[in-house]
């Protein structure tokens, strides 16, 4: 029987997504021969903590279910430990990208990695606070059930049960390292009220996470693609297509990895959308086969972004986000052209590879994101508002937001190359204060 790690990163109230991901947990548990470890990664304040601490009791229990409910102190003593073990040169540096004093949305996952090789978990599952299960003829819709019918498998043996497959056939003998999907509602990034107030001005802002270089046309393309998931359209039926996952047509609310989590991390940034996604990219550039399904989530905003104070700190993650793509754009570029020669002859990401090609970005010429923020800084302007509020803001740490984009790549890199000592160290570090923890 295989363990699996399900979790759930939070740091804003969720007690009804802790109920739902706990019912997805039971579902594989009765469906799949596993040992489901759910994880949730709480970093609320201390009368949420207790909410969910209420949902973690009123769960569903079963026989192959194990809760582990862990604030930030739980997760700090357990990096500590691992941190420790490693040996590693720069213990303080690397806890704090691991679990920094501000969001980050590709550290609370990599803990969630760290953590469930301690558990002894094969794969991870990911699902987000802010999103929630379709409803199919009475029943919730668990992506779950895709992740575990392929995940792991060689693509030969997946290509036996999916609906489709769009394969080269030199990728046949490499196992599947991610099963994803996308969300149905609300785009994934908050901006909609640009293109309501003025849809020439969110055009111009949307194309800024594309290089400044690429035609009209393909700043076109892209803009239309973004953020906008699988749409609206309801689950019907499944339908799954194994193939090298584009990017585009899957969200880090609805992801499975195997393997490739333990060869290389998400980028730590912190206050910066879409730090989580470089994964993706990995898995289709290295020729890595993936599942594509269509159990989409649906995804919601939740009200805290709609007051001034979440407004802008949400805004300026936005904008963190565009100048981080300097940085990831060449590095997807490069992982493009070096394909397969990523992978070692037992098809594993070669690490060193991934961190040498992460590092060579930090070497960019930083004038391309002072255009990025000049540009910012005139469309928010041409909206007026509070999106004049938030050019000032911008403007003010004008200097200091192009400096953090490059100095969060050479943290990325630098956490590649620890990361291998990182993942042994924690496979032998036992977990203690887990809070809700035990079979349910």
């Amino acid at each position: 029987m295989r363990r699996i790690c399900l979790t759930l990163p939070t740091n804003r109230a969720c007690a009804a997504t802790i109920a739902a991901t706990g019912a997805e947990a039971v579902h594989a548990a009765e469906h799949f021969d596993v040992e489901v470890h759910l994880l949730i990664l709480d970093s609320c304040d201390s009368a949420t903590y207790e909410e969910h601490r209420a949902a973690v009791r009123g769960l569903v229990p079963h026989p192959r279910v194990v809760v582990h409910h862990l604030d930030e102190d739980d997760q700090r003593d357990f990096l500590r430990r691992v941190i420790d073990r490693s040996g590693a040169a720069k213990p303080e540096l690397l806890l704090r990208l691991m679990l920094p004093n501000a969001i980050s949305y590709g550290a609370c996952t990599n803990r969630a990695f760290l953590i469930s090789f301690a558990l002894g978990c094969e794969s991870v599952h990911r699902r987000d606070s802010d999103s929630r299960y379709q409803v199919a003829d009475g029943a919730w819709v668990f992506p779950i059930h895709q992740e575990l019918g392929s995940l792991g498998l060689t693509a030969e043996e997946a290509s036996r049960s999916v609906s489709e497959t769009a394969l080269a056939p030199e990728n046949l003998p490499r196992r599947v390292s991610m099963v994803g999907s996308s969300f149905i509602g609300p785009p994934s990034v908050d901006i909609d009220e640009i293109a309501a107030l003025d849809n020439d001005v969110y055009h111009d802002i949307v194309s800024l996470w594309a290089p400044l270089d690429h035609s009209p046309e393909q700043k076109r393309e892209l803009v239309e693609e973004s953020f906008r998931g699988a749409g609206q359209a309801e689950f019907e039926q499944d339908r799954t297509t194994l193939c090298l996952v584009d990017p585009m047509r899957v969200d880090m609310c609805n992801i499975a990895f195997q393997d490739v989590h333990r060869r290389v991390p998400l980028p730590p940034a912190t206050d910066t959308i879409g730090s989580d996604y470089f994964l993706l990219h990995l898995v289709r550039h290295a020729g890595l086969p993936g599942v594509l399904h269509n159990r989409n989530i649906v995804n919601f905003h939740t009200a805290e972004r709609r007051t001034d104070a979440g407004f802008l700190a949400y805004q300026t993650r936005f904008a963190k986000f565009l100048l981080s793509m300097l940085y990831h754009n060449a590095v997807y570029d490069a992982l493009a052209r070096a394909g397969d020669t990523l992978l070692d002859d037992g098809g594993q990401v070669r690490a060193a590879a991934v961190a040498g090609l992460v590092r060579q970005s930090t070497g960019l010429d930083p004038a391309d994101n002072h255009e990025r923020l000049r540009r910012l800084d005139t469309a928010y302007r041409v909206l007026g508002g509070r999106y004049a509020t938030l050019a000032d803001h911008l403007g003010a740490r004008h200097h200091h937001l192009v400096e953090e984009a490059r100095s969060d790549t050479e943290d990325f890199a630098l956490l590649i190359e620890e990361w291998e000592p990182l993942v042994r160290a924690a496979a032998r570090t036992p977990m203690r204060g887990s809070e809700g923890g035990g079979r349910r």
